[in-house]
């Protein structure tokens, strides 16, 4: 909550780093993207002379290293397409570009907190301000004070400055779970859990629809409004499908943490280049953020201890969660399976969401430690000797 000097002194230095971390791009660009160190013995002295301080400017210089190590990983996973390919080819043949409000990092020599008046002092072109007000939720503020470590990215958004800080969290002690919870993700239904939870699609879907035809109007005009209107109607949806994965990730590792269960989740990685699905249907699948759901499931279950296995998603939508028979022509539609082994009739997610929930119990008893007795000395010395039930004793675990 900067005042109106100190919005014009930190939107002056986000604008003075980020087009010198351009001008570090194009360096780096045209030296064939050297080590950092290399990096920092080309451009150091010009950034000091731009009058960034000596933290500013490492910094600058480690950004765009990272942003070249990114797009590198972007490149060798595909992500711009094949090799040769135009989108590609234009990607590689120029540097990258740094927008005039894009994030630049602050260590605690540039940045320092005061907690209690809930201020902050930080290092701008025009020299330190300080006592600058931040405002934060209660439980943000509570997790800021306590586990703050590291870097804090300034950013500007819509005229609104926003501090990004690293806090390390420490884990939950995990408990040994009393059973497992299976958690089927989907389109239709979101998540469907063994428990009987069912995070319906259908008002998701709904919105996500409207914003595409919305989308297909102002791609279609191609007015510089439209494509301010495109951004902002981008993030509005991004941030509304981040919410209901947050609600959907909550309720389901509450529900795991208060009936002391742990959570079975599909391994879903490489879906969209496994799945093969009609064109009409490609534009659903592309843009279900199943990751970002499974990434909450994951970070909130850690931060509650409770105990997460993933498990092979093969044939869970096909097999009898009752006699394990596996058959195609066991899922009758979308919503109905119809067991043609032992005839046993249930929801489709919902049988799914069983199977998960028992290949994720067999994979953490094939995980844990073994529990059973020591073998008695007697045993290893003198070859096979029956218990007093007539069973062989329990082999030693070498």
């Amino acid at each position: 909550m900067p005042q109106a000097e100190q919005a014009a002194a930190l939107r002056s230095t986000l604008r003075a780093v980020n087009d010198a971390a351009c001008w570090v791009s194009q360096v780096a660009f045209a030296r064939g993207v050297p080590r950092e160190y290399e990096l920092r013995k080309h451009t150091y002295a010009e950034l000091k002379a731009r009058g960034l301080g000596a933290q500013a400017a490492q910094h600058t210089i480690k950004k765009v290293r990272d942003g070249y190590t990114t797009l590198k990983a972007n490149l060798r996973a595909g992500n711009y397409g094949t090799e040769g390919s135009k989108r590609r080819r234009k990607t590689e043949g120029k540097p990258i570009a740094f927008r005039p409000q894009a994030a630049q990092p602050f260590d605690d020599r540039c940045l320092s907190w005061q907690y209690d008046a809930q201020t902050v002092s930080i290092w701008t072109t025009a020299g330190r301000l300080k006592d600058v007000r931040f405002v934060c939720s209660a439980d943000a503020f509570k997790t800021l004070r306590e586990h703050r470590k590291g870097e804090t990215d300034l950013i500007e958004r819509d005229g609104v400055f926003y501090l990004i800080a690293v806090c390390e969290v420490p884990e939950a002690e995990q408990y040994e779970p009393d059973g497992f919870i299976g958690v089927d993700l989907g389109i239709v239904n979101i998540a469907t859990t063994s428990t009987g939870y069912q995070a319906a699609g259908r008002g998701l879907n709904r919105y996500r629809k409207r914003q595409l035809a919305l989308r297909a109007k102002l791609q279609k005009k191609g007015t510089k409004s439209a494509k301010r209107r495109l951004k902002e109607r981008a993030r509005r949806e991004a941030r509304h499908v981040k919410n209901q994965n947050h609600i959907i990730a909550k309720t389901i590792v509450t529900e795991a943490e208060r009936t002391f269960a742990g959570l079975s989740l599909e391994q879903l990685k490489g879906i969209r280049q496994r799945v093969r699905l009609r064109k009409p249907q490609r534009v659903t699948l592309h843009s279900w953020a199943f990751a970002q759901l499974g990434d909450f499931i994951v970070y909130k279950a850690k931060r509650a201890g409770v105990p997460l296995v993933f498990v092979d998603p093969a044939y869970t939508s096909q097999m009898c969660c009752q006699c394990q028979h596996i058959d195609k022509r066991n899922r009758v539609d979308q919503a109905l399976f119809i067991c043609r082994g032992c005839g046993v009739v249930a929801h489709a997610d919902r049988n799914a969401s069983h199977n998960i929930a028992q290949r994720g119990e067999s994979v953490w008893n094939a995980g844990r430690e073994s529990d059973a007795p020591a073998t008695p000395q007697g045993c290893l010395d003198g070859g096979a000797h029956l218990t007093a039930s007539g069973a062989l004793p329990p082999s030693p675990v070498l």
